[in-house]
C-alpha cells in the first residue's frame, strides 16, 4: 500500500496501570503489533521494516501479536516470517491468530507453523507464561471461530491473579466482562481506517448515510459496503484505551491498509509500559 492512502507510521507510546502487579514486573514493556495484511499489497516493505525498527528501538521484554498476518492466501506467511523474525524482545513473541488467518481449511496450520519455526509462540484457548506465573498471558481462538470458548480458559487461572488476555477481535470484551482482565490487547479494526474528527469512525455511521445518501451515490462514499459495518459490533472500541466494566482494552489500528486507505487514523505500533495500580484511598 503506497504511503498516500496508508499515512506515515505512528508510533504510540501509553502507561497501563496493572492492580497487583508484582514488584519485579514494574516498568515492564510491551510492544503490540496487529493487522499485517502482508500479501503485496495492502503492506509496503517499507510500512513493515519500519514497524520492526520501531519495536526493536522500544527494547520490550515482550512482543505480543494480535492477529491477521495475512489477508487470504496463507502461503504468504512464508515472506513475513523472513521479515518478523528481526523482531528482538527479552521474553519472546507471543501471537494469536485472526479471522484472515483461517480463511481457507489449511490456513491456521500453515500460519501457526510457519510463525512458530521462528520462535513465535502462538496461543490458541492456551494460557503461556514469558513474564512468570505473576502475570500469566492468555491467548484465544479467533471470535469467529467455532472454538472461540473463554470459559475453559480463564477458568484455569485465580481471580487473585493479574493476567494480559489477547483476542484479535474486540467485540469480544463484552463476553470478557465476566472474568477478571486487566489488560486485553486486540486489533481487527484498523481504527476504522477513515475517522471524522472529533466525531469517530465513519462507518459507524453507515446507517445513517445510508437513509440519506440516494443509490447513485453511495458508492463513491468510503464505508457505504455493507462489509465494513460487519467487522465489530462495537465501533466505539475501534482504536485506543478503553474501560469495559472493570476490564482494560487497548486496540491497535494494524499496520495493513485497505482501500480506499487511511484518514487521520495512520498504522501503528503500540508501547505499553505496565506499572502497579496505586492502592485505593
Amino acid at each position: 500500500m503506497h504511503w498516500l492512502l496508508s499515512g506515515p507510521l505512528s508510533v504510540e507510546k501509553l502507561t497501563v496501570e496493572i492492580a497487583d502487579l508484582p514488584v519485579s514486573l514494574q516498568g515492564t514493556k510491551l510492544v503490540q503489533l496487529s493487522d499485517f495484511h502482508y500479501d503485496g499489497w495492502r503492506l509496503s516493505e517499507e510500512m513493515l521494516e519500519q514497524a520492526i525498527a520501531a519495536s526493536n528501538e522500544a527494547e520490550p521484554d515482550l512482543i505480543l501479536l494480535t492477529g491477521d498476518y495475512v489477508t487470504d492466501d496463507p502461503t504468504s506467511i512464508h515472506q513475513l516470517v523472513l521479515r518478523l523474525k528481526h523482531l528482538q524482545s527479552r521474553a519472546g513473541i507471543y501471537a494469536v491468530l485472526g479471522n484472515h488467518d483461517l480463511y481457507y481449511q489449511q490456513s491456521k496450520a500453515k500460519i501457526t507453523a510457519a510463525l512458530t519455526s521462528i520462535g513465535i509462540h502462538v496461543l490458541w484457548n492456551e494460557i503461556a507464561y514469558p513474564l512468570g506465573q505473576e502475570l500469566p498471558v492468555v491467548g484465544l481462538a479467533d471470535y469467529w471461530s467455532w472454538e472461540f470458548k473463554i470459559k475453559p480458559v480463564m477458568s484455569r487461572l485465580d481471580p487473585e491473579t493479574p493476567r494480559i488476555v489477547l483476542s484479535h477481535n474486540p467485540d469480544t470484551a463484552r463476553v470478557l466482562k465476566k472474568w477478571r482482565v486487566d489488560l486485553q490487547l486486540s486489533g481487527h479494526t484498523h481504527g476504522g481506517q477513515i475517522i471524522l474528527p472529533g466525531i469517530g469512525p465513519a462507518v459507524a455511521f453507515y446507517k445513517t448515510l445510508r437513509r440519506n445518501l440516494p443509490k447513485s451515490a453511495r458508492r463513491w462514499v468510503p464505508c457505504m459496503q455493507q462489509d465494513w459495518v460487519k467487522v465489530v459490533r462495537h465501533w466505539e472500541w475501534a482504536q485506543g484505551f478503553h474501560y469495559v466494566g472493570k476490564n482494560q482494552l487497548y486496540v491497535n489500528r494494524g499496520l495493513g491498509t485497505y482501500l480506499p486507505g487511511r484518514l487521520f487514523c495512520p498504522p501503528e505500533v503500540t508501547v505499553i509500559t505496565l506499572v502497579a495500580k496505586s492502592p485505593s484511598v
